[in-house]
């Protein structure tokens, strides 16, 4: 299966109950005031979220009020809107060749798929023909280090890596030293996620951040926020949460083959307006891709994409 039909079935939850709603919906076939209602109660079920849901409402009643529609008809112009709603935020991480190496810090709370994620960017990177240096900044999970240590093993690439328990800042410092001294291209930096203890998590990041520009002034180049699909609407809290502890640069988002709750990216990217560089719909090394607005928007509605 190629990545778009991956891309469908990893969203056939979503579609699946958007699908069933809609068609719930346009029973009546025209498209009236009632039945636009329902449209938008089925939208921001489907956590695309209320602002979103009625600019997609508005803009079918502008465009097809009091006309006989189908089902399909009514998904294609929705998936249009929301390809263009998302296309300004469906950006790539940078490639920064000036920077060696490009210092990416990698944050999220714990159970989003970040260390899954670190160990998936080195492998793209490595396919690229960069070389890549990763650190263990979660220092207080020993599954998390091991975790990263079996990237690192898979992909051929270095891990830095202290004691249990190291000073996470400590660790990122000697770890962009030892990517400079070996000219790497890529440090991808792994960092703890416990926001029990907001307070001593955000002091820890913002550490981290500190100590890395005493090497690098513009170090971290970019900071990514990995997000967990499955959480829906709490992934909003974690955005206010990690860009109140650190300059929030780009977002990925994991699982998204585990839930129905797959057009909550459509809301975030409309409410923080950070760039989507990426979405996992599997476990596989394949299966973490840069974010397409157009190819995302009609699997979310789940139409082909052949147009």
């Amino acid at each position: 299966m190629g990545w778009l039909g991956r891309l469908r079935a990893g969203l056939a939850r979503t579609s699946g109950a958007l699908k069933e709603r809609l068609a719930g919906v346009l029973t009546r076939r025209r498209l009236d005031r009632e039945t636009l209602d329902e449209l938008e109660e089925a939208l921001i079920a489907a956590d695309l979220g209320v602002d979103t849901a009625r600019e997609l409402v508005a803009t079918l009643e502008k465009e097809r009020f009091g006309k006989e529609v189908t089902d399909e008809e009514v998904r294609g112009a929705l998936a249009e809107r929301i390809a263009s709603i998302l296309e300004p935020f469906a950006v790539p991480i940078p490639h920064r060749a000036r920077c060696r190496p490009q210092v990416v810090l990698v944050c999220g709370v714990n159970g989003t798929g970040k260390t899954t994620t670190i160990g998936k960017l080195a492998k793209q990177a490595r396919d690229a023909g960069l070389s890549v240096v990763l650190a263990a900044c979660d220092t207080f999970r020993a599954a998390a280090v091991e975790q990263l240590q079996i990237w690192g093993e898979r992909n051929g690439v270095p891990v830095i890596r202290g004691k249990e328990g190291a000073d996470p800042a400590g660790l990122a410092y000697s770890a962009l030293e030892k990517a400079r001294a070996e000219g790497a291209d890529l440090l991808l930096i792994d960092t703890a996620g416990r926001l029990h203890n907001k307070q001593a998590l955000m002091a820890e990041l913002q550490k981290i951040v500190r100590v890395l520009k005493k090497l690098d002034t513009e170090a971290p180049h970019d900071c990514i926020l990995v997000l967990d699909a499955t959480t829906g609407q709490n992934a909003h809290s974690q955005v206010e949460i990690f860009k109140s502890m650190v300059d929030v640069s780009g977002l990925i988002v994991t699982k998204l083959d585990g839930t129905a709750k797959g057009g909550v990216v459509v809301a975030l990217a409309r409410r923080f307006g950070l760039p989507i560089h990426a979405i996992g719909v599997g476990e596989g090394i394949d299966d973490l891709r840069p974010f397409e607005a157009g190819a995302f928007a009609r699997a979310l509605l789940g139409l082909d994409n052949g147009g």
